[in-house]
Order: C-alpha cells, then sequence, then structure tokens
C-alpha cells in the first residue's frame, strides 16, 4: 500500500468519528489547540501527513485508540 493510499484511509476515519461524535473541522482543530479548522480538512483528505503528537491530540480529543483510525492489518500484504 503506498503512502498516499494511508493517508486518506486514516483521513476518511477521521472524518468518520468526528462526525459521530457531532463536531465540526473547527471544533476538533480548537479543542487540540490548533489555530484553523483547515488543518482538519487536509488531514481528512489524506493531503497531509501529520505529526504524532496531533494525532493524539485527536484520539485524546475524540476518545478514540488508533485502531479506529486505522486498522494496519488490513494493509498487510
Amino acid at each position: 500500500m503506498e503512502k498516499g493510499d494511508i493517508l486518506k484511509v486514516f483521513g476518511k476515519n477521521l472524518r468518520a468519528e468526528r462526525n459521530r461524535v457531532g463536531l465540526s473541522q473547527e471544533q476538533l482543530a480548537e479543542k487540540i489547540g490548533l489555530s484553523y479548522g483547515q488543518v482538519i480538512g487536509t488531514i481528512e483528505r489524506g493531503e497531509t501527513n501529520t505529526s504524532l503528537s496531533v494525532i493524539v491530540s485527536i484520539m485524546n480529543a475524540l476518545d478514540l485508540d488508533f485502531d479506529k483510525l486505522f486498522d494496519r492489518k488490513k494493509f498487510i500484504s
């Protein structure tokens, strides 16, 4: 699996989980200390490879474990 595919799957799952808890991109960004929601949009579209610290902040804000955002077993060849 290519890096771009991994980012897109992660972003799709992030969008689903954010919507599940009823937060906008802007609200999630504010909750994790980012200056604007556009950053969340770029992550959700798979356009950026975000940092581990941002991922951990997102997991904490959405009360998630990593496997809700990405199941690596699906990509083992």
